[in-house]
């Protein structure tokens, strides 16, 4: 979680980042941060089924047959995906499955190849 500093005028709390500036929306005062002081940001680590971390570009494999919702195809156990993308959101996998097509992947259901 981001820590975000307090307006430098009236000293809310509720200041938020607009590009590279911060903004107060009590007193709408602007300003940038210093060169020292940057906004940190923890990177979100997605793992497989066994634990090991995923990233962009991987090859994994399905580990439980799963129903397409509104289609009567299944992606079967043991289908391998190739070029994976990393993405935030309940589904943080997006794919291409072949003779199926793109599609998002919960990273519980793979592991990685």
């Amino acid at each position: 979680m981001s820590t975000l500093p307090a307006c430098p005028q009236c000293q809310s709390v509720y200041t938020y980042e607009d590009g590279a500036q911060f903004v107060c929306p009590e007193c709408g005062h602007e300003w940038s941060a210093p060169s020292g002081e940057a906004v940190t940001e923890e990177a979100r680590v997605i793992k497989d089924a066994v634990g090991n971390v995923l990233q962009d570009g991987d090859t994994v494999t399905v580990i439980k047959d799963l129903k397409i919702k509104g289609s009567s195809l299944v992606v079967k156990v043991g289908t391998k995906v190739k070029n994976i993308r990393l993405t935030d959101g309940d589904h943080d996998i997006d794919c291409k499955i072949d003779g199926i097509g793109a599609m998002g992947l919960k990273s519980e259901f793979v592991k990685k190849a």
